[in-house]
């Protein structure tokens, strides 16, 4: 199940010093299984107070009500979103979104040159990429 790969990246991530948001985990009162105003409204509100949106993609993305709409969302207000696939593949530093999914850049862990410090990468290809830190602080 995702779940247990969304809390594990939760936790990494705040572990490198960042604070992450989960609907599920923060607002459980939330029904994601139906659309609603008031879900929506809660969204909204909670996305206003973040710098980007990690659009986390498994093999169960495509059965999920509101994920396009956070991206779409999110990326209308503040245009930091990137693509975080969460495959049963293996890890190799490259990522081919589908459709509007190839349209942003995506995530993935390395670590900093001559150093054993680990670091979020926000890639626009392979070859092309930029620290996460960074990333929120572009325009």
């Amino acid at each position: 199940m995702d779940a247990r790969k969304i809390l594990g990246l939760k936790n990494y991530i705040e572990g490198l010093g960042y604070s992450v948001y989960v609907d599920w985990i923060e607002d459980k009162q939330l029904d994601r299984s139906k659309v609603s105003k008031e879900t929506a409204g809660i969204l909204r509100e909670r996305m206003q107070s973040c710098k980007s949106l990690f659009f986390a993609i498994s093999e169960n993305s495509d059965h999920s009500l509101w994920m396009p709409w956070e991206l779409g969302y999110f990326d209308g207000i503040k245009q930091k979103v990137a693509i975080l696939p969460v495959l049963k593949s293996s890890y190799d530093d490259s990522y081919n979104g589908q459709e509007y999914l190839g349209l942003y850049p995506y995530v993935a862990k390395g670590t900093i040159i001559n150093s054993t410090q680990e670091e979020i990468w926000i890639h626009s290809s392979q070859k092309q990429y930029v620290r996460f830190r960074n990333w929120l602080q572009q325009n």
